[in-house]
């Protein structure tokens, strides 16, 4: 199911890129020469002489960064899942099977992508194209590193520097706003209705940790082997009982608190029991760009409905 591996595929990715013209978030931030937005500019092994003014996005979030820091009028193409923000550029290609041949043909000066299937930023390095490689955040701060270098090598570091603190600050004012309780509650938050979870070494999990919740998904993935995305049985999950469930799969799959009260065996489950199933927003659930300040809202709004 594509849903679940695109997302252990993003956990585990290596960072790629060297010599063949890509660049990854990891290591010290931008460089740049005098002047808040000159060129060139360096993240990583990636060095941009000038401005890009046809950027490729093969990554969702990444899109959703670009656009949100004022970087848009310079996409002139972007992925078939990029589906926010509504005016972007959205085109045929794929992040899932990239294409080097057709991504050239947009003649970009600049690609974005969040894995490395099939070698793509090999291939566009020895095309001679620019690639960032920017995967998938482990925490918070992953995204906020990934929207200041993408500022910086697109011209907008004052726009990103300006995004990050609204994000930083957003995202504790909500926090801080749910009212204390005595014990922490439970959650299971489902990727798809096969059971697959997020456990609290993923992004995901990072952002429900700021609420200090228990994830019942962890002791399915004690090690990491399944690089946190493991597969539930309706036995165990029934058995940890979760106060709180959390549906990423509404739109892609049709789930709603209606269909999991329906399914056998679950009406004994706290979360079941009590209506506290929660249907989440699926692009916003699955990316870690700007709208990551909607889900902990989410987040923050079903904990504090939790009687104390």
């Amino acid at each position: 199911m594509r849903r679940v591996l695109t997302a252990a595929i993003a956990a585990g990715a290596l960072l790629l890129g060297g010599c063949g013209g890509g660049g990854s978030d990891d290591g010290p931030g931008p460089s740049a020469g005098p002047g808040g937005d000159s060129f060139p500019v360096t993240v990583g092994s990636l060095t941009l002489a000038e401005r890009p003014e046809r950027i490729v996005s093969l990554a969702p979030t990444a899109t959703e960064m670009l656009f949100a820091i004022g970087a848009g009028p310079q996409v002139v193409a972007v992925d078939d899942q990029s589906t926010y923000p509504v005016d972007a550029p959205r085109t045929d290609l794929s992040g899932f099977k990239p294409n080097a041949e057709a991504i050239a043909g947009r003649n970009p000066d600049l690609v974005v992508v969040s894995d490395d299937l099939d070698k793509i930023v090999d291939q566009l390095g020895r095309l001679k194209i620019p690639v960032l490689f920017a995967p998938a955040a482990k925490v918070i701060d992953d995204s906020y590193r990934q929207i200041e270098q993408l500022g910086a090598l697109t011209g907008h570091r004052g726009e990103s520097a300006a995004l990050v603190g609204r994000m930083r600050a957003q995202i504790d004012k909500i926090v801080q706003g749910v009212p204390a309780r005595a014990g922490s509650l439970s959650y299971y938050y489902e990727i798809d209705q096969t059971l697959y979870s997020a456990t609290s070494k993923t992004f995901i999990g990072s952002i429900f940790a700021l609420f200090g919740l228990t994830n019942v998904a962890d002791a399915a993935d004690p090690d990491g082997a399944k690089d946190g995305y493991p597969q539930l049985s309706p036995e165990a999950l029934v058995a940890a009982n979760p106060d709180l469930i959390f549906l990423a799969d509404s739109k892609c799959c049709g789930q709603s608190p209606a269909t999991v009260k329906a399914r056998k065996g679950w009406a004994a489950i706290t979360a079941v029991e009590k209506d506290q199933i929660v249907a989440l927003d699926d692009d916003i659930a699955s990316r870690w760009g700007p709208r990551v300040v909607d889900l902990v809202q989410s987040v923050a709004d079903a904990v504090a409905r939790v009687p104390a």
